[in-house]
């Protein structure tokens, strides 16, 4: 096998931990000897073994003296719940390491490797599939960069012209069944969703993640809802198997008998000051900083995806495009509320990735910011 292909099984083995390490990063490592792998490991949750620790456990046995570490990130070096890796690594006495990309936590980012190369130890960094690497923890990445503020992404399906739904609002499907299976595999990787109340009255959706043989699982559920129309209407969300799970995010102005309701219900209530009548997405974004929450995905509907945009708060696209064409300029557009007169005040998507899914094509991709 090439060095690339021993990365591939590392990257595969850290995608063993998806949705499961938060807030850590997802961590895969591979022992090679005379180019045969010989063992495997990866992070599987906040506290646990570190993928470099759990492959050298998962071997057994002191390596041999030509064996070669593939790990996706840089090992830490620092001392939190577990031990460092850097010390594993050089107990066990493997003298080559490749290494898929380096570490943004400032506690490590390049201190992991000096300390190796320090101690005799051959390193190679961002050498193998460094893109991949990177990628795999786009959550943590923004969230480690930015001062623990979470990755606010958005997630919109449309036609090639533009649009999410008819006039009459009818959206299902503009996307096929592959492509909402591949929504099901991010729901899974985020911590928390977010809908507004519209979608929750029109669709009554459970914004469980049902990803492959995967029993189902619940993130945190958030429901933008002014007037608590949507605790009104009775949702599933608020009754079924993960209702623990469920978070109104509402405003200092609302109805206060709704809001005692909700809260003997048992369901979390956030009371946040508002903008323009409607939960302001800077406190939004704070309190689950303070929450450490450090990723969100919000799903719909066009309105508070709008203003996720207009008010700067997006960080993240990711963009499902289906080849169908409506043609009609009353359908529903994704995004509204902006005038611009040139290109150049266009909103950029950049480090874009390009996935095609049957038929459909899938853009995602950070927002820059000014």
């Amino acid at each position: 096998m090439s060095s690339n292909a021993h990365m591939v099984v590392a990257l595969e083995q850290a995608r063993k931990g998806w949705g499961n390490t938060h807030p850590n990063p997802m961590v895969g490592a591979v022992i090679v000897e005379q180019d045969q792998v010989v063992a495997t490991g990866y992070h599987k949750a906040a506290g646990k073994d570190h993928a470099e620790v759990d492959a050298l456990r998962n071997l057994g046995r002191q390596p041999a003296s030509d064996a070669v570490l593939y790990v996706t990130l840089e090992p830490c070096c620092t001392h939190g719940r577990t031990p460092p890796c850097t010390e594993a690594i050089l107990d066990a006495g493997i003298r080559q390491v490749y290494i898929g990309t380096s570490d943004p936590n400032p506690k490590v980012a390049g201190q992991g490797i000096q300390q190796l190369r320090e101690a005799g130890v051959e390193v190679h960094s961002g050498k193998l599939l460094e893109k991949q690497c990177r990628d795999l923890n786009l959550i943590y990445n923004h969230w480690i960069s930015n001062s623990l503020s979470p990755l606010l992404a958005g997630k919109v399906a449309t036609t090639l012209d533009g649009f999410t739904a008819t006039k009459d609002k009818q959206s299902k499907w503009i996307t096929s069944e592959q492509a909402r299976q591949d929504v099901m595999r991010w729901r899974r990787l985020f911590p928390a969703i977010a809908v507004g109340a519209g979608t929750v009255l029109a669709d009554d959706p459970s914004l469980t993640a049902r990803h492959y043989e995967e029993e189902t699982w619940s993130p945190i559920r958030f429901v933008f809802d002014s007037l608590l129309r949507s605790w009104s209407a009775s949702k599933k969300l608020y009754s079924d198997s993960f209702s623990d799970r469920t978070i109104l995010v509402t405003t200092e102005t609302a109805p206060s008998e709704l809001v005692l309701q909700v809260e003997k219900a048992g369901i979390q209530c956030w009371k946040l000051h508002s903008v323009e009548g409607r939960p302001c997405l800077q406190a939004f974004r704070d309190k689950c900083q303070e929450s450490q929450i450090n990723g969100v995905l919000f799903e719909g509907g066009t309105e508070l995806l709008s203003s996720l945009l207009n008010q700067g708060q997006l960080d993240y696209l990711f963009a499902y495009r289906a080849p169908k064409i409506l043609g009609d300029p009353s359908a529903q557009p994704v995004f509204q509320g902006r005038q611009i007169s040139t290109l150049d005040e266009a909103i950029q998507l950049i480090d874009i990735h390009h996935d095609s899914l049957g038929d459909d094509q899938l853009i995602r991709g950070h927002i820059e910011k000014p």
